[in-house]
């Protein structure tokens, strides 16, 4: 007699065990992802502040070159700015070449200052990706050509550069801004500061958008993660827009000497 030989039945996995498993890997994921956003936006903030510095470093050469003068701000404001300089080309396009601040760099690499972009902020301009996430303290160091007092600071006007900021994330409610303003009009206005209405300061706040803090680069070349936003204007008070705002309730985070 022929032995017969049987297959035994291989038992597969039932629909509520295939649920089960299901709900684990939807529950890990759910618990992964968050994660792995927040690792990425600690490495954001960490490129950020390295940014900054950068741009800190960049200004105190600007200051070696220039007798101890800050750049200015800007020297045209629709087209020379202390970030990048804007020209028509007679095809009616706009090139785009690195600013006031980098003086004594390669000014033709623009690749060189992807240092400019947050990378929290990420934004197409033109045809290039390079968009300025930063702005620079207009209010007190900078100026520029139409402010009330166009001279920009010089290095010995700063009674304590680890508390005066100079460059930071930019944000207000319209969007990016470049020029970082003071929140109070003082009377009488002080030589070392500005005279722009409380709708301009408004318009150069700081943008939290590193998990509620905003990043800032100092006289004195540190850099740090401020967490306290302030949102008043005086004398009298201007739309804030939501996730920005001041460094200090007054000007002190901005004054070169108080």
């Amino acid at each position: 007699m022929k032995a017969i030989y049987t297959i035994p039945l291989r038992r597969g996995f039932s629909l509520v065990e295939l649920l089960v498993v299901f709900a684990i890997v939807a529950l890990l994921t759910s618990m992964l992802v968050p994660a792995l956003r927040r690792a990425q936006s600690d490495a954001n903030t960490v490129v950020c502040l390295s940014n900054l510095r950068q741009l800190g470093n960049a200004a105190e050469l600007y200051t070696a070159q220039s007798q101890g003068y800050f750049p200015p701000a800007y020297y045209n404001p629709m087209t020379d700015f202390w970030y990048l300089k804007f020209t028509r080309l007679p095809n009616g396009t706009r090139q785009m070449a690195p600013g006031i601040l980098w003086l004594g760099w390669n000014r033709s690499q623009l690749s060189d200052l992807l240092v400019m972009q947050c990378p929290s902020l990420i934004r197409q301009f033109g045809a290039q990706t390079l968009f300025c996430g930063y702005n620079y303290n207009t209010s007190y160091i900078g100026h520029g050509s139409l402010e009330a007092n166009p001279t920009p600071a010089a290095t010995t006007a700063l009674t304590d550069p680890g508390q005066c900021a100079l460059f930071g994330d930019g944000g207000y409610y319209g969007g990016i801004d470049f020029f970082m303003r003071a929140p109070d009009l003082l009377t009488p206005l002080p030589p070392n500061a500005d005279s722009v209405s409380p709708t301009l300061r408004a318009a150069g706040t700081q943008a939290f958008r590193h998990h509620g803090g905003t990043n800032v680069v100092y006289c004195d070349g540190h850099a740090a993660t401020v967490t306290h936003r302030y949102t008043t204007t005086a004398p009298y008070q201007a739309f804030v827009g939501a996730g920005t705002g001041f460094l200090s309730p007054n000007n002190s985070a901005y004054e070169t000497s108080p």
